[in-house]
C-alpha cells in the first residue's frame, strides 16, 4: 500500500531515460510516453552521439533501437558494458531473435521488447528497469560479483537474523521462497541471495507474475517458436532460457495461473523444458528464487496453488520481516534514504524535526519500506529549506497513527470520506497488480474505461498512446 494522493510506484520509478534511434517519429513516440509517465527523457538519433550524451550524465535507463545505421543497439550495449556505465538497458527491436536476444542480456541489457508494442508495455518495461537498477549496487570492479548487503538497511536483531540466514543459504542451489508482506524488500533479498552465491557472475532473470496473461506467461517462462500462436510472428528465447547458468527471480508466484503450475514443477524437477510450438526439450542449470507477499499454506488449503508444487518452491523458506516488527531500524532506515534522495536530487540531505520523526517511530508502516521511502522521497523533493514537520507528513500517511488501533479492531480507517476510501482502494489494487488495469478493474468489478476515468481524476497520466514501427 502507498499513501493517500501518491501514484504508487510512479514516483518512485520517475528516472531519467536516454532513447535512442535514427528514426525521428520513432523517438520522439517513445519519448512522449516516458515523459507522460514522468520520466525526465532525452533523445538522440544514434549510437556514436548517445555515448557522446552519457559522458558526465547519468542516466537510469537506456532505450535503443537494434537497427540503426553505423553502430547497432548491440554495439552500443557492448560499448556501456566496456565502460562499466551503470545504467539499465531496453532494447527495441524489429529484428528478435534468439540470438540477439540472448547476445544482448549476455552484455547487460536489462531486457528488449519486439514491435509493435503498446504504451504499457514500454513504459511497464522501463519502469521495472529503473526500479532494478536502483536495487543492485556498481559493480565494484570487472569480475567481481556486486554486493547487495550494503543495501539491506538495518541492524536489528530481526535484520541480522535475516543476513545471517541469507548468508547460510546463498551459496547453496537450492531454490528459495522468499515471504513478506508487500514492500518489505524481497526481491531485494532475492538479488542478494544471488549475489553472494557462485553464480553471481551469471544472470539474474526476473519475471513479475502477476502482471501477465496465462499464454503471455507460458512464453515469458518457456519462449515461444514462430507461428506458435496469433501474432507470433517471430521466434522468442524464454526467461528460464535466459537464466541458463544463473538464477532466475519468479516475483509473486501464486500469481502463476493454474494451468503453468504444473509446467513449472517439471522444470523445477527436471531442469527442462519445451518452447510453446515446439517438442525439442532444453535443459537447463537454473536456480530458482520466488517471492509471494500471501500465505502458501493458506492457497495451497484453499484449492488456489498446487501442494506439490509448494513442497519445490518452499525447500527453503526465507521471511522477511514488516517494517512494524523491526522499528528500531526506523532512524538507520530514515537516514539512508534521506541521503539517497539528497543525492539524486543535488542539494543537501531535507530535515526532520522532532515531531515528524516522533510521527514516523509511532506509525504502523502498512505499505513497509517502499511506503517510509516514498514518504521520505516526497518530503526530500517538496522541503521548503524549512525542517519537515508532522504537520507535512500527516497527510500523506495512510492513516494517522492515533487511529491505527481503531483501525485494527474495526477493518476500515474512521474518519474518511467514501471519496478517498474509494481513491485509496483503487490505488492499492493498482499497485497489487502492477499498474495492470484490466487485472485492476476486474478485480474491482469495474469496466477498465471506468477505471481509467477515475485515474484521470487522480492525476494519472492518460495511456491509450501506442508505437508500431517497422525499422
Amino acid at each position: 500500500m502507498t499513501p493517500a494522493g501518491t501514484r504508487t510506484d510512479k514516483d518512485r520509478l520517475r528516472g531519467r531515460v536516454l532513447v535512442v534511434d535514427d528514426h525521428q517519429q520513432a523517438r520522439e513516440s517513445i519519448a512522449d510516453i516516458l515523459e507522460c509517465a514522468g520520466h525526465e527523457v532525452s533523445c538522440c538519433s544514434s549510437g556514436a552521439e548517445a555515448l557522446q550524451r552519457i559522458a558526465g550524465v547519468a542516466f537510469d535507463c537506456i532505450v535503443t533501437d537494434m537497427k540503426m545505421p553505423g553502430m547497432t543497439g548491440l554495439e552500443l550495449i557492448v560499448q556501456l558494458e566496456r565502460r562499466r556505465y551503470g545504467a539499465q538497458v531496453v532494447m527495441v527491436t524489429a529484428h528478435a531473435s534468439v540470438a540477439s536476444a540472448v547476445e544482448a542480456m549476455r552484455h547487460g541489457a536489462f531486457d528488449y521488447i519486439e514491435k509493435p508494442f503498446g504504451a504499457d508495455q514500454i513504459e511497464t518495461l522501463v519502469g521495472q528497469a529503473i526500479r532494478h537498477g536502483r536495487l543492485v549496487s556498481e559493480p565494484a570492479a570487472a569480475g567481481q560479483a556486486r554486493s547487495k548487503a550494503a543495501e539491506m538497511i538495518g541492524s536489528s536483531p530481526a535484520m541480522q537474523s535475516l543476513r545471517e540466514k541469507i548468508g547460510r543459504v546463498a551459496p547453496t542451489p537450492e531454490t528459495v521462497l522468499i515471504q513478506g508482506e508487500s514492500g518489505t524488500g524481497k526481491e531485494l533479498v532475492a538479488r542478494t541471495i544471488h549475489a553472494e552465491s557462485s553464480r553471481s557472475l551469471q544472470p539474474l532473470v526476473s519475471l513479475n507474475c502477476p502482471v501477465l496473461s496465462a499464454q503471455l506467461m507460458e512464453s515469458e517462462l518457456f519462449g515461444h517458436e514462430r507461428g506458435a500462436f496469433t501474432g507470433a510472428e517471430t521466434s522468442r528465447v524464454g526467461r528460464f532460457e535466459l537464466a541458463d547458468g544463473g538464477s532466475i527471480l519468479l516475483d509473486e508466484v501464486t500469481e502463476i495461473h493454474a494451468t503453468l503450475q504444473a509446467k513449472l514443477l517439471r522444470v523445477l524437477q527436471e531442469r527442462s523444458f519445451e518452447r510453446v510450438g515446439s517438442s525439442q526439450t532444453i535443459s537447463v542449470d537454473v536456480r530458482v528464487l520466488a517471492t509471494t507477499n500471501r500465505s502458501l499454506d493458506r492457497e495451497v488449503a484453499e484449492g488456489r496453488f498446487r501442494e506439490d508444487l509448494y513442497y519445490r518452491l518452499a525447500v527453503v523458506p526465507v521471511t522477511v520481516p514488516p517494517l512494524r516488527e523491526r522499528r528500531e531500524d526506523l532512524p538507520e532506515l530514515i537516514d539512508h534514504f534521506l541521503a539517497r534522495c539528497a543525492a539524486r536530487l543535488g542539494r543537501a540531505p531535507a530535515q526532520l524535526d522532532a515531531g515528524a520523526l516522533d510521527l514516523l517511530m509511532h506509525y504502523a508502516w502498512p505499505g513497509n519500506v517502499r511506503e517510509l521511502e516514498n514518504i521520505v522521497t516526497r518530503a526530500s523533493v517538496l522541503q521548503d529549506g524549512c525542517a519537515v514537520t508532522s504537520d507535512d507528513l500527516k497527510r500523506w500517511l495512510l492513516a494517522d497513527p492515533s487511529a491505527n488501533e481503531a483501525e485494527a479492531a474495526g477493518g476500515v480507517p474512521v474518519g474518511l470520506s467514501l471519496q478517498e476510501m474509494e481513491r485509496r482502494l483503487i490505488e492499492a489494487t493498482l499497485e497489487r497488480y502492477q499498474g495492470h488495469r484490466a487485472k485492476t478493474a476486474e478485480a474491482l468489478g469495474i469496466g477498465v474505461r471506468t477505471l481509467s476515468a477515475k485515474l484521470r481524476q487522480y492525476g494519472y497520466a492518460p495511456r491509450e498512446k501506442s508505437f508500431n514501427r517497422a525499422a
